[in-house]
């Protein structure tokens, strides 16, 4: 069963597409503790490795013509990607480390015969074992659902459907209407109910809308496998019920904003009380909805897309009750099929792993186990896997580089010539106001309320998703919980928080190519440095820099700066939208806007920060490579990925990150120490003429 990400729709901007809260925040430390990596440097350089995975090169590819590939381009052609996985590279090689990491720790205690009913250990054990047990999930079959199957054909109306779709997401399933609990963006101090469209099983609108050969073809497929899965179930008409919901799934979908409209901060920000929205969308019964999800008393709710869910009130009124229950039905079996038999969860993979995505084989079992228990108990295996993982000097060099970062990045904003004196003050007190998370929450997630059962996978993740939502309603109105976080310590990638101010970086990201302890500065700017800088760069990208340092949503911009600013993120629009993955389609430079301005914004306070670091003295040579040709290339290896065609081609419809190869190659053309350091020259195809290069931060 997948439950909704709600931290991402919260407006979290993480590093890496994953892609989905406790501690008391991590104080700035004293400036005494930024100059630390100085120190550091001149004493133990030349102990230092330089970090650099030379083997990983292409030095047939010129560093001037693709960096990306002069980088990385020895790996890429030596590097299959296995039949279970759509991507390999920097981020999936951590993530396959700390799966392996996670499973030792979930395995040792199912290991134990007798475990104190209860207790952490007996969740985590018990949460992988229902998962395990595929002999009793194959007898079962789809008795696990077959109630809920039923109880739908009982819905006789929309109001029946409303609280149908409300119980259903608070015990985890899919629902068109997508509730959850956030930060107030207008109110930052205090939570807020808000509702996000859904109800689609195609990965977006485009998919359903779009006219090329390819959307077409995964329209059909997308059919066939609902009939195939309805079939399969023993559920009635599967061709007809097929047919029936790829018709509403479409309505449904030319109701959905696009990605890039719902990127929009201010346009999201839509809070009604229910009088309110009943009278905005009067053909939905919120009042069944709202019983639904057990909290009738709800004072306002915060519509991120107010036409959507106007259309859908009127959609469903309008919509013959078969229809509903085919789509009902579709849902919640789509939902929990990776949970049911072996039958039903191979059929799912062929559609989702095979056809969308490019993967030929499942992952093991005990890999996608890992990921349940993750999902579900993510904190009780973050603690244990941050006391055998994370070492304490780690979290001491990190918070050391944060406010090496923080302070070059302060002086950046003085140094800017576009920028007011006016507008410069209030940047660098949200600058100042930044809140810095490393490795691990100070204080853990209460687990107490939640029953594992070794013998009731589905049960088990509807009382996780029960408990997880009980939670979040109590949070209504309530102060900020600035201890949370929104990722556990073993999730290998970092977020910045704009209603929070705050930047997050879990444990498990914390390894080498990204951070390596036994290596020389260098290559620590370039990786996890412009990591730091890429997270900090969100607070000032062109949503992030719609909140001030406290987290709300207002403006605190001149007018002049904030059309000074526009102009240089329109032209960062046009950069990324001339990069071709395939000659058919181009990065969307629309949708990937804010993490291209993280990742040029990164790249250049880190480099600004390594400068700092050195204190004017001359870096080492290391391995036949300067202090700079090891700082850009430690950036460019930190992106390493090589992806399945149709998961590429995926992402460059979903994903706002762009693709590896122009994550690395497209902020260096705007770095003017780029060109120094690697002679480029006009010609060179990464060369881009200085009045055209864009400096933002």
């Amino acid at each position: 069963m997948n439950k909704l990400t709600l931290t991402v729709l919260a407006g979290v901007v993480a590093l890496a597409g994953c892609g989905k809260k406790p501690a008391p925040a991590e104080e700035a430390q004293p400036q005494k503790n930024a100059q630390q990596p100085q120190a550091e440097q001149s004493q133990v350089a030349e102990k230092r490795v330089s970090g650099i995975d030379l083997e990983n090169m292409d030095p047939a590819v010129r560093a001037q013509d693709d960096f990306y590939l002069h980088v990385n381009g020895g790996w890429l052609k030596t590097h299959e990607i296995p039949p279970e996985k759509t991507a390999i590279g920097s981020f999936y090689d951590l993530r396959d480390k700390a799966d392996e990491d996670v499973k030792a720790l979930i395995e040792e205690a199912a290991a134990k015969q007798q475990l104190e009913p209860g207790s952490d250990e007996q969740k985590v054990a018990d949460m992988y074992r229902s998962w395990m047990d595929t002999d009793r999930l194959n007898a079962l079959g789809l008795k696990p659902i077959e109630g809920d199957l039923q109880a739908i054909g009982q819905l006789a109306g929309v109001a029946d459907v409303a609280r149908w779709m409300g119980e259903q997401q608070a015990q985890g399933g899919p629902t068109a209407l997508q509730f959850y609990v956030g930060v107030d963006a207008k109110d930052s101090g205090h939570y807020a109910a808000h509702v996000w469209q859904g109800g689609l099983g195609l990965p977006d609108r485009d998919y359903y809308l779009a006219d090329t050969p390819r959307k077409k073809e995964l329209r059909e497929q997308y059919r066939q496998h609902i009939a195939r899965m309805f079939q399969l179930a023993g559920l009635p008409e599967p061709e007809k019920s097929a047919q029936q919901i790829m018709d509403l799934e479409t309505a449904i979908a030319r109701l959905h904003w696009t990605r890039v409209q719902s990127r929009d901060s201010e346009k999201r920000y839509n809070k009604f009380t229910l009088d309110a929205l009943k009278a905005q969308a009067p053909d939905f019964d919120w009042d069944a909805w709202l019983q639904g999800l057990g909290v009738q008393n709800l004072p306002a709710i915060i519509v991120n897309q107010p036409d959507f869910v106007q259309g859908f009130g009127k959609l469903l009124k309008e919509t013959p009750m078969a229809s509903i229950h085919s789509w009902l039905r579709w849902q919640l079996l789509n939902d929990a099929a990776n949970a049911l038999s072996e039958e039903i969860d191979n059929a799912n993979f062929e559609f989702y792993g095979k056809v969308l995505s490019g993967q030929q084989a499942q992952k093991p079992r005990w890999k996608r186990g890992v990921r349940v228990v993750n999902h579900t108990l993510g904190e009780i295996i973050g603690k244990l896997y941050v006391a055998r993982h994370f070492k304490p000097e780690a979290k001491a060099r990190m918070r050391a580089l944060v406010e090496n970062l923080r302070k070059a990045y302060g002086e950046s904003i003085d140094e800017l010539e576009w920028m007011s004196a006016e507008t410069k003050e209030k940047a660098k007190a949200k600058l100042a106001a930044f809140t810095p998370k490393i490795g691990y929450p100070d204080r853990w997630k209460d687990y107490s309320a939640l029953e594992i059962r070794a013998d009731d996978l589905i049960g088990n993740l509807r009382r996780a998703a029960q408990v997880e939502h009980q939670q979040d309603v109590e949070k209504i109105g309530q102060e900020i919980r600035t201890w949370e976080w929104g990722m556990t310590p073993q999730t290998v990638n970092a977020y910045y928080s704009p209603t929070r101010n705050e930047i997050v970086f879990p444990a498990a990201i914390l390894q080498p190519p990204f951070f390596n302890m036994e290596a020389d500065d260098a290559v620590n700017y370039g990786g996890i440095g412009a990591v730091i800088g890429h997270e900090m760069g969100h607070g000032f990208d062109d949503q992030g820099s719609r909140y001030d340092g406290e987290g709300n949503l207002q403006n605190w911009w001149t007018e002049q700066d904030l059309q000074e600013f526009k102009q240089r993120t329109a032209r960062l629009v046009e950069q990324y939208n001339g990069y071709y993955p395939f000659p058919d389609v181009h990065v969307n430079g629309e949708l990937t806007l804010g993490e291209n301005i993280g990742d040029l914004a990164g790249v250049t306070i880190a480099l600004k920060a390594y400068r700092m670091a050195l204190n004017g003295k001359e870096a080492p040579v290391i391995d036949g490579l300067t202090g700079m040709q090891r700082f850009f290339m430690g950036f460019g290896q930190i992106w390493r990925n090589k992806k399945r065609e149709e998961t590429l081609r995926n992402g460059l419809t979903t994903d706002p990150h762009s693709p590896g190869h122009f994550r690395a190659n497209g902020p260096l053309s705007n770095v003017p120490e780029f060109y120094e350091t690697f002679d480029v020259k006009p010609g060179d195809k990464m060369y881009i003429p200085p009045e055209e290069r864009v400096k933002i931060w």
